[in-house]
């Protein structure tokens, strides 16, 4: 049971462990040494009973047990830090500018549906947003952060998730797949016109998918390739093939019976969309308010 304020500042410290995954990384952001990093999270394993953190030579990840522990402790200071933050905003009439170079995908998943309630909090708050599938280089280009997903951004780079790990799924409308014939498998796949993808990269995205144990990755053939979601997504509902998206970008699609799962008891989990900055700078404070805008949205929905 948390106690007093020393287990309340553990309990923010083992976050940072969780989220940057090393305790280097950690002691740099938290200006402590490694050791008593270290010293204190053996403590805290101790007072609590169980085993938080899994160590070895190269990496440092959370057990079961401190995965679940992090979720709640990250939820919690959220609300903390959100409601401290407003209430001295609301006295400070704090102002300042945040510019972010964000994935296009993001946009309609994560940025509009909060941006009414971020103009509405905060106000002075100046909000730049450049929309990019490709990589940048945040720091050379003069933004803040960027938003892109966790498993592309560079180990050099302070990475903070904004969402859980997102599923990926094969989507097409019912007359296209009445009229070609519903793929069993993922190699049925061959056989049909598929919207190929090409990532911020440069590259043909190979399609990836997982049922229980077993996991294929398609180089889908197809007459149209885009870097677009929305190309895609338009292109399927529109019947000219089966497209792969981010299943919460067609939720509504879904649901409203435009378009139809293909392969439903296939999908691949993906990472999480996460801010990425550099470790030498300070995160302003109007995107700090963000990111907690954009979580408490994520609980919301969830």
């Amino acid at each position: 049971m948390v106690s007093n304020r020393n287990e309340l500042s553990d309990l923010a410290v083992f976050l940072q462990i969780v989220r940057h995954r090393s305790f280097r990384k950690a002691a740099d952001q938290l200006e402590i040494s490694v050791s008593a990093l270290s010293h204190r999270m053996k403590a805290l394993e101790a007072r609590l009973g169980v085993r938080l953190l899994n160590r070895t030579s190269r990496s440092v990840s959370p057990t079961a047990a401190g995965s679940a522990l992090a979720e709640k402790v990250a939820a919690g200071l959220d609300l903390i830090h959100t409601g401290l933050e407003e209430l001295q905003g609301q006295f400070r009439g704090i102002s300042g500018s945040v510019r972010i170079n964000v994935l296009r995908d993001a946009v309609d998943l994560l940025l509009s549906p909060v941006l009414p309630l971020f103009r509405e909090r905060f106000p002075n708050i100046e909000l730049e947003v450049a929309s990019d599938d490709y990589f940048v280089d945040v720091t050379a280009e003069g933004f803040d952060a960027g938003l892109r997903y966790a498993g592309t951004i560079p180990e050099d780079m302070i990475a903070v998730s904004v969402t859980e790990p997102l599923s990926w799924v094969a989507v097409a409308s019912p007359a296209y797949l009445d009229r070609c014939g519903r793929p069993l498998n993922p190699d049925d796949l061959l056989s049909h016109n598929c919207v190929r993808i090409r990532t911020g990269r440069g590259q043909i995205y190979h399609w990836e998918f997982d049922r229980g144990d077993e996991r294929r990755q398609i180089d889908v053939p197809g007459s149209l390739i885009s870097g677009s979601t929305d190309i895609s997504i338009s292109a399927a509902l529109s019947g000219v093939g089966i497209a792969y998206c981010l299943e919460r970008l067609v939720q509504r699609h879904l649901h409203a019976g435009r378009l139809e799962l293909v392969l439903p008891e296939w999908s691949s989990v993906g990472p999480p969309l996460a801010f990425y900055y550099s470790s030498r700078r300070q995160l302003p404070y109007g995107l700090q308010m963000l990111i907690h805008c954009i979580r408490e949205a994520q609980r919301r929905d969830h």
